[in-house]
């Protein structure tokens, strides 16, 4: 099967329609597919129920999409660096169902292990556990939560040979492996693209039996920074003195 495809747009041809569920990988700016998010802007779809642990920041990730109006639901773990986000939330303009953040990470993990649901002690007696079946297990009370399976999943990864296995690059490897398992179908779009049989197997993350469309990123991608911390410079030592 051929699974690269030359461009964003390419590979998402024939899967967008309104009203669509799709996970979107990344934490904050790290590791989101960023140009697959710019390719479903520029389709238009719209009323998409989009599963992602953030919804990026202004101008940037998911945040492009909220530009749009593009987005009904989220259903997100931490939104905090989006106003748009938070303006249309308290207008009453965007439907959130929000989830601890561990809750949302294996909810798509069981999705994807074909999993419906699971009991969790996180999120009892709050608003979370609100309409929820409880059960009680050794003394103690869970909550049941259901599995999450989308339409379709958007990943980004470091490298990613032409039969679609991939690997993720330390911070990047976040909510990314999970969501690929946990669709109809997975686009990925990769920085280094290589030959089958080049990837080290003990090095692949995700194998190819789960990505069905494959880009590669072009050369000078930019990868945002949502916030730059550095350390103070230590002051310079006097001539003579330890250090």
């Amino acid at each position: 099967m051929r699974k690269v495809y030359p461009d964003a747009r390419a590979a998402l041809a024939g899967l967008l329609r309104d009203g669509m569920t799709i996970m979107s990988g990344g934490f904050g700016l790290c590791g989101i597919p960023a140009l697959l998010i710019e390719a479903i802007r520029e389709s238009g779809v719209k009323d998409l129920t989009v599963v992602s642990n953030n919804a990026g920041i202004d101008g940037a990730g998911l945040g492009l999409l909220l530009e749009t109006r593009q987005i009904r639901k989220m259903v997100s773990s931490y939104v905090g660096e989006n106003a748009e986000f938070a303006r249309q939330y308290l207008a009453g303009e965007l439907e959130i169902e929000f989830n601890p953040q561990g809750t949302l990470a294996e909810r798509i993990r069981a999705g994807g292990a074909g999993i419906p649901a699971f009991f969790t002690r996180t999120g009892v007696g709050t608003a979370v556990a609100e309409g929820k079946e409880t059960r009680e297990f050794d003394g103690e009370t869970y909550v049941m939560e259901r599995g999450l399976f989308a339409d379709l999943a958007i990943v980004h990864a470091y490298m990613g040979d032409t039969e679609g296995n991939l690997r993720y690059r330390k911070t990047a490897r976040n909510f990314n492996p999970i969501m690929a398992t946990a669709a109809k179908v997975t686009v990925a779009q990769v920085e280094h693209l290589v030959r089958p049989g080049e990837m080290d197997p003990d090095c692949i993350h995700t194998p190819g039996v789960f990505v069905k469309r494959i880009i590669q990123c072009p050369p000078g991608y930019e990868k945002r920074i949502e916030q730059r911390t550095v350390r103070k410079r230590e002051p310079a030592a006097a001539a003579g003195e330890e250090i």
